[in-house]
């Protein structure tokens, strides 16, 4: 399923006009609640959402599609899975030179990723005097795609015991979104041509 997903992936970009590898990337992460079918190790408490369950770390390109997803358990630090989840999407997309993120990821970690890595990782600030909602430049790519995860009924909790499964279904549901979105750019493609 994974090469399926990177040929979908690849696709999707060259139909947007871009490279197949990209050069940039949105990483952040979503703690969601976790049924009673996940087991107590996998399964944390995030005490800033209040959560009990796994965490969703996820990688997006600009456009918001999935380059990387790592699933832990809610306690997780976002500045540890970065440790993880970075350096694994550095070995795969050799381009990538630019990656942005919240302020869960600010630290040791900016300068950590410049050095081991040779990417630079730029934190995007909410602002002080915004109160409320804020639409933030970059970070709300890959929130969209937690939400179209979101569309997902499987993805709405976690359900698997073990958490590659999860990472396979959040896979597996970017899949079926970009096979979606290549179907719709084809039948607009062949739109005039039945029309002539």
């Amino acid at each position: 399923m994974t090469e399926l997903h990177e040929r979908l992936r690849e696709a999707v970009r060259r139909a947007e006009g871009r490279s197949p590898e990209p050069s940039a990337a949105i990483v952040d992460s979503q703690s969601v609640k976790a049924d009673a079918t996940v087991t107590h190790v996998s399964r944390g408490f995030d005490a800033g959402k209040k959560i009990n369950g796994r965490k969703r770390h996820l990688l997006t390109d600009t456009l918001g599609l999935l380059l990387a997803v790592l699933v832990t358990p809610a306690s997780m630090t976002d500045r540890d899975a970065a440790r993880i989840l970075l350096p694994a999407a550095k070995n795969h997309f050799r381009r990538l030179a630019r990656v942005w993120a919240d302020g869960g990821y600010t630290g040791h970690l900016t300068d950590w990723t410049t050095q081991h890595l040779g990417v630079v990782l730029d934190i995007v600030r909410r602002s002080d005097d915004a109160s409320g909602f804020e639409i933030l430049p970059r970070r709300w790519v890959v929130e969209r795609s937690f939400a179209w995860f979101l569309r997902s009924r499987r993805l709405v909790r976690d359900y698997e015991r073990r958490t590659d499964t999860s990472e396979s279904v959040i896979l597996w549901s970017m899949t079926m979104l970009m096979s979606r979105r290549l179907a719709a750019q084809h039948q607009q493609r062949l739109a005039p041509a039945r029309a002539a």
